[in-house]
């Protein structure tokens, strides 16, 4: 199993007397998910902040988890041009296997959607620039993702935590061939994502868990982790009326592909 998108950097898991810096909890968040059969993990940032602990991380496990970088749009504030050329010029160094995560979330703030646009359209630019697939962030902002991605259309890009309807995948499909990460909203008792997932191309899902957040039932409520992603993966099998096993390796296949997993 593959989780492409998780955030096991963050003080989350941190553990009882742990030494500040040392990520003990982290590695043993790490090690738990390997223990549960899962291959690699995708660190996507946040902020500049995040930088340090998911380098950190990544340094004491390089087996098993990826790195992407890039500045989530709800970090994009007054300052956010100064935060994203530090994080640009991080990009460059060619540490990463993706930009993320970025994007348009208008759920908390629509203060600044012009700031997230244009900071969205840097950062594909990069993306582009250097051949790396994109890791987006889509809250209540389809319309202007996807109006910024109009002018990337050679990007390669997941639609990471996707709990859209048929008519949005359709929408997203007829932009760019994009795959959609799919995490713990597809176990949860009132989502309809288990009734859309078959108008996705079987071929472009991809699993995630989003932890620390999006605990996938049994576990809703709690703090999430990589080791939880066979739920993830058995209500994909369910949904497409196929075993665990195949459901498992045709989303590892699709995930080696998309971040060029050798």
């Amino acid at each position: 199993m593959i989780d492409t998108h998780t955030h096991l950097y963050m003080a989350e898991y941190d553990v009882d007397g742990q030494v500040k810096g040392s990520l003990e909890g982290q590695c043993a968040a790490v090690d738990r998910a390997v223990a549960a059969g899962v291959d690699m993990m995708v660190l996507p940032n946040v902020d500049r902040a995040s930088m340090t602990p998911l380098k950190a991380l990544h340094a004491a496990r390089p087996d098993n988890t990826l790195m992407a970088m890039g500045l989530h749009p709800t970090e994009v504030k007054e300052d956010w041009q100064t935060e994203l050329a530090f994080i640009e010029q991080d990009i460059r160094a060619g540490r990463y296997s993706a930009v993320g995560e970025v994007g348009i979330d208008l759920y908390w703030d629509k203060a600044f959607e012009r700031e997230q646009m244009q900071a969205f359209d840097r950062q594909l630019s990069v993306a582009s620039e250097l051949g790396l697939p994109v890791i987006i962030h889509c809250r209540e902002g389809l319309d202007r993702v996807l109006e910024v991605m109009q002018g990337h259309r050679g990007v390669g890009a997941v639609f990471h935590s996707f709990g859209g309807a048929v008519g949005d995948v359709e929408r997203i499909c007829s932009v760019g061939d994009y795959y959609f990460g799919i995490n713990g909203i597809v176990t949860f008792k009132n989502s309809t994502l288990r009734d859309v997932l078959p108008a996705i191309p079987r071929e472009r899902i991809l699993t995630e868990t989003d932890a620390p957040f999006l605990a996938p039932v049994p576990f809703r409520g709690k703090r999430n982790e990589s080791a939880m992603i066979a739920y993830v993966v058995e209500a994909v099998a369910h949904s497409l009326s196929i075993p665990s096993r195949e459901a498992d390796m045709l989303t590892a296949a699709n995930a080696r592909r998309f971040f060029n997993i050798e």
